[in-house]
């Protein structure tokens, strides 16, 4: 009897962890890496900061299909209304349209979403977009499996107006948290900090201290050259 390949016919899911905390002067952005099809890990480093415009991302979760699909979609949207406009797209025009299609077609799709950018009409901005298509701005926002695991964590930490580096840290250890306590969210944390300057990116392993436990570690080649010198 050969091997359970139940993953070959399960839907790739981004079950995930993902998460944006408004500050003054722009927005953080956050999540985990971690595909899965089932039981099984399809991707374990996947980037589910999905860029729309230049300073506006979409933080995914849901059907892997669905989520880019809709995200391919709303950039080329935004994109042509540019070109034609010759202005930058608005955050909230880029929620409505995904709002548009989450709601249209909320009978075939599986897609949560955040809007997170800063425009210079309303700053920065977050929106959230549920299973449904519902539409609602907030100041921090959290979504995917992994949340249900976090929201006593965010209630106890969150602050308004926190400092960037503080906001950093605080949506680094709330997606931290819910990888350790979440089976479906795993692998990195991926940080976006959007501004009026465009977007920052910075990625934490998941370990102790943040950084790549193996980044010094000399590889076999290195090793096997110092023996023959």
């Amino acid at each position: 009897m050969g091997p359970d390949l139940d993953f070959a016919d399960t839907p790739v899911s981004t079950g995930t962890t993902i998460m944006a905390v408004e500050f003054d002067g722009g927005v953080v952005i956050g999540a985990d890496s971690r595909t899965s099809s089932g039981a099984y890990v399809a991707n374990r480093v996947t980037d589910k900061l999905t860029r729309i415009a230049d300073k506006i991302y979409c933080c995914r979760s849901g059907s892997a299909a669905d989520t880019q699909a809709i995200a391919d979609i709303v950039a080329y949207s935004l994109n042509y209304h540019e070109n034609q406009t010759n202005k930058s797209a608005l955050v909230h025009e880029a929620a409505s349209e995904f709002r548009n299609f989450c709601y249209n077609y909320r009978d075939s799709l599986l897609a949560g979403i955040i809007v997170a950018g800063w425009d210079a009409q309303r700053g920065g901005q977050v929106y959230s977009i549920p299973l449904g298509g519902m539409l609602t701005r907030e100041a921090c926002t959290i979504g995917g499996s992994g949340s249900s695991f976090i929201y006593g964590f965010v209630r106890e930490h969150y602050r308004e107006n926190m400092p960037q580096e503080e906001c950093v840290q605080f949506v680094k250890k709330a997606v931290q948290h819910a990888i350790y306590h979440d089976g479906s969210s795993g692998g990195v944390v991926r940080i976006g900090i959007i501004t009026k300057d465009g977007i920052e990116r910075r990625l934490f392993y998941n370990t102790e201290s943040g950084a790549s436990e193996v980044s010094s570690t000399p590889s076999f080649i290195s090793e096997q050259t110092m023996e023959v010198k």
